[in-house]
């Protein structure tokens, strides 16, 4: 069993073809558990934090597959980053200001008329930025019809109408 193990899934980085896809088959469907462990959230909101975990799991668990570093501890630490991320994601949900140091707050664009160029700047935004968001969200190029612009907290860019 021991050498049908070896001949699979191979030892340190020196891993042909076939026991660098067997490590990818398992990993692979890790890598599905570790996704439903961690919550839609992960792979739906797309904050910074959320980046950081789809980053972060695919950096670490790369090693596991090319055989950089040993397969168990690298689980256990997706695992280990996987459940603090879902611990994150929890206080965020109960805790405004904890969401707000986490995620930051949105910028308000545009308001009144006119473009709020100091937000801009914070926000590091043109306004051919803005009018893309503005297409893309209110489906107009009519400035006279949006009411306010803000970047949300995970970078998009939303334009509210006119009454």
């Amino acid at each position: 069993m021991e050498k049908l193990m070896f001949t699979l899934f191979g030892e340190g980085k020196d891993l042909n073809a076939l026991q660098m896809s067997s490590r990818g088959i398992v990993v692979f469907f890790i890598a599905l558990i570790l996704i439903r462990v961690s919550g839609r959230r992960s792979f739906g909101v797309r904050t910074p934090l959320d980046n950081i975990i789809s980053i972060s799991l695919g950096a670490i668990m790369s090693r596991a597959v090319v055989g950089a570093s040993a397969f168990v501890p690298v689980i256990v630490c997706c695992f280990v980053i996987v459940l603090l991320h879902r611990l994150f994601g929890w206080l965020i949900a109960h805790s405004k200001a904890f969401g707000r140091f986490i995620e930051g707050d949105k910028i308000e664009l545009f308001k009144n008329g006119r473009f709020l160029d100091e937000n801009m700047k914070q926000a590091l935004v043109c306004q051919e930025d803005i009018m893309q968001g503005v297409r893309k969200s209110a489906l107009t190029e009519k400035m006279e019809k949006i009411d306010k612009v803000y970047m949300e907290r995970n970078g998009d860019i939303s334009a509210i109408k006119m009454e």
